[in-house]
């Protein structure tokens, strides 16, 4: 993996359906305030849930910042307290309308591109390596074949698979967005611990 870069960049979607605020963008702002460190350069993203002016805006943001990394945040309405690190994004099945009443050309996302991506981080170790207090955390291989699975695929296509996606859970009292913020900071540190882990494997491999 190219470590070359210092910008890791967060989105987050604005409102759709019934929720008027989205805990994906609110865990997006806390996590700006927190930041990765001094020597990680983040941004974040509101994204819209528009499935074109989505990808727009994603394959936009890995052209002129070039990230190590691209994590997408989405909610997942029915969890309660459970973050969910998504292995893959599928590339067919979008039968879902946005919120402008628009379905992707043949419910696809590129109508040449391979079933399925699998993202360069190793979702499965993340889970493993991390213990936090407040919300639980597991990982999965289906995104659910809307605006997030959409823009997973689509990022990890463009991004050459620098890209992950965590599912968040809705705001109440006890899961804040800041508490979010904090567990998507030690999320994210620990994915950029492996994106170091695994070029410093590589540079070894290299030389042998």
């Amino acid at each position: 993996m190219d470590i070359s870069s210092n910008t890791v960049v967060v989105t987050g979607f604005g409102p759709f359906r019934q929720h008027l605020v989205n805990s994906s963008w609110e865990a997006a702002k806390e996590l700006l305030k927190l930041g990765l460190g001094n020597d990680v350069d983040l941004h974040i993203i509101e994204l819209p849930v528009v499935y074109q002016k989505a990808k727009e805006m994603v394959c936009k943001a890995w052209a002129t910042l070039n990230p190590q990394l691209m994590i997408h945040l989405g909610l997942a309405s029915a969890s309660k307290r459970t973050l969910i690190l998504e292995q893959c994004g599928k590339n067919k099945g979008y039968k879902d309308k946005d919120v402008c009443g628009f379905c992707p050309e043949d419910n696809c996302c590129l109508l040449e591109g391979p079933e399925k991506i699998e993202s360069i981080i190793n979702t499965k170790q993340v889970w493993k390596n991390l213990r936090v207090e407040g919300v639980d955390i597991t990982f999965s291989r289906d995104a659910g074949r809307y605006l997030c699975d959409y823009v997973y695929y689509t990022s990890l296509y463009y991004g050459n698979r620098r890209a992950v996606f965590i599912h968040v859970p809705p705001l109440t009292k006890l899961v804040t967005a800041e508490l979010l913020g904090n567990v998507l900071q030690a999320i994210i540190l620990e994915m950029l611990r492996q994106c170091k882990s695994e070029n410093i494997k590589g540079e070894k491999k290299n030389k042998l």
